[in-house]
């Protein structure tokens, strides 16, 4: 596997490199289109057989079509498996997340007297159903499960499910069905990919049909999600983990590598940018990333030596702060970290990002796992109209409005000339002297 590190000069680089740059593996997503199409038509039409065969096809699992749900058995020995230092993580980031979420969640309800005699506001119920998809295939992430299945909870969603691709012994991961337990969620099912996407939205003889489906993903899942846009809300557009590290002069080049490389190690599909204004940081990067791969698995050097030899990912020279932020903005990354001894002064400045990482001691490390806020995160640059995924997610507002007799005459004098304007013939006889003379007036 080649060493190569991506280096750009912003200011050099023409119109369609530049364009480049700004492309993620979900960018095209054309062939996995294609090749999900025959997955979730085989789903819809038999059920869990066809997820069965799909574990042995492509997890390479067999997976009875009749065991597909994990049993309170599968929970208890999940949890008699799991190292207790892990156990305990799980626990300490599930209070976090609880936490911020609960703080995040808004009001029931809210009244308000717009002007005399007209009150509106809002009342905020759960979403009836939602399935969280937990990936599997370059790891397993309990995190995920936290991060998707807290926020429903507290939202107050009721059925909560977890989809996730099963490992080669046909099983669940094991840290996996431990945090599914500290969320609260009873019901995890051994089907990943395009299949469990289909199989949560058309619903099959084991699983039920769900009016949601979150959690971040690969290409084929990002495509079927796509694809059955129609029958189920796909939330939060995430697919493949990207980060930018902006780094001035104030810090160590060296730390930006360190930390350029913990969204990197996710897959060869991911995309990861260190954006600075100083050559010193630039080239301090550019030494120290090799330096590391020496403390890295096989498997995880090779996927940021993929990144960083592709157009997604390097180390971006900008002329002054305005150039780098202008390229943020554009890119609009999952991650942004801020490395700088005063990060705060950048903040305003960043309009784009699914989370934003202030200072030297807040790695995406920390973010991923135990601060609280979701690593859901809107990537492919959705995070100019998206937004982390929280509690807002699995909530509905509804608008509560009144009008008293008083008000009435006023509201609908204006809303009748709307009415004839617009050509609504019965619009306009609902405000006119028509209501007078049925409500006695």
């Amino acid at each position: 596997m080649t060493s190569h590190i991506n280096y750009h000069v912003l200011s050099d680089l023409k119109v369609a490199e530049r364009v480049a740059l700004l492309k993620r593996t979900e960018s095209d997503l054309g062939p996995f289109l294609e090749k999900v199409k025959p997955i979730i038509e085989a789903v819809r039409s038999e059920g869990d057989t066809a997820l069965s065969r799909f574990a042995e096809q492509f997890d390479k699992a067999l997976v009875d079509e009749r065991a597909l749900a994990a049993t309170p058995e599968d929970f208890d020995r999940a949890h008699a498996e799991l190292e207790a230092d892990v156990r305990e993580a799980i626990i300490f980031a599930a209070a976090n997340i609880r936490k911020f979420h609960e703080l995040q969640k808004p009001e029931a309800s809210w009244s308000a007297e717009i002007r005399p005699g007209l009150h509106a506001g809002d009342r905020t119920t759960a979403i009836p159903s939602v399935a969280c998809y937990i990936p599997r295939g370059k790891g397993s992430f309990p995190s995920s499960v936290l991060m998707t299945c807290i926020p429903a909870s507290v939202a107050g969603v009721e059925d909560i499910c977890i989809v996730t691709p099963p490992g080669p012994d046909g099983r669940i991961d094991a840290a996996s069905l431990v945090a599914a337990r500290a969320a609260g969620v009873k019901k995890v099912y051994k089907v990943g990919g395009a299949q469990a996407i289909a199989a949560v939205a058309y619903g099959t003889k084991t699983i039920s049909r769900y009016v949601k489906v979150v959690g971040p993903g690969s290409p084929w899942v990002v495509a079927a999600k796509r694809l059955l846009a129609d029958l189920i809300d796909t939330g939060t557009p995430a697919g493949p983990s990207e980060v930018i590290i902006f780094a001035d002069e104030t810090t160590d080049g060296r730390l930006a590598a360190l930390d350029l490389l913990i969204e990197a190690e996710h897959g060869d599909d991911s995309s990861a940018f260190i954006v600075t204004t100083s050559k010193d940081v630039a080239d301090a990067a550019l030494a120290a990333i090799p330096t590391y791969w020496h403390r890295m698995g096989p498997n995880r050097v090779n996927f940021t030596k993929a990144v960083l030899a592709s157009s997604r990912g390097g180390i971006l020279m900008a002329k002054d702060t305005a150039e780098a932020m202008a390229f943020i903005n554009d890119y609009a990354p999952e991650h942004l970290q801020i490395l700088s001894k005063e990060p705060r002064k950048y903040l305003l400045m960043i309009r784009n990002a699914g989370e934003i990482l202030l200072g030297e001691h807040t790695p995406s490390t920390l973010g991923n796992f135990v601060l609280g806020p979701s690593h859901v995160l809107p990537t492919g640059g959705w995070a100019k109209t998206f937004s982390a995924l929280s509690v807002h997610d699995f909530m509905k507002r509804t608008s509560v409005v009144e009008v008293t007799a008083q008000a009435y005459p006023e509201l609908a004098k204006h809303a009748g000339i709307f009415a004839k304007y617009e050509g609504f013939d019965a619009h306009a006889n609902a405000v006119s002297d028509m209501r007078k003379k049925l409500l006695g007036n």
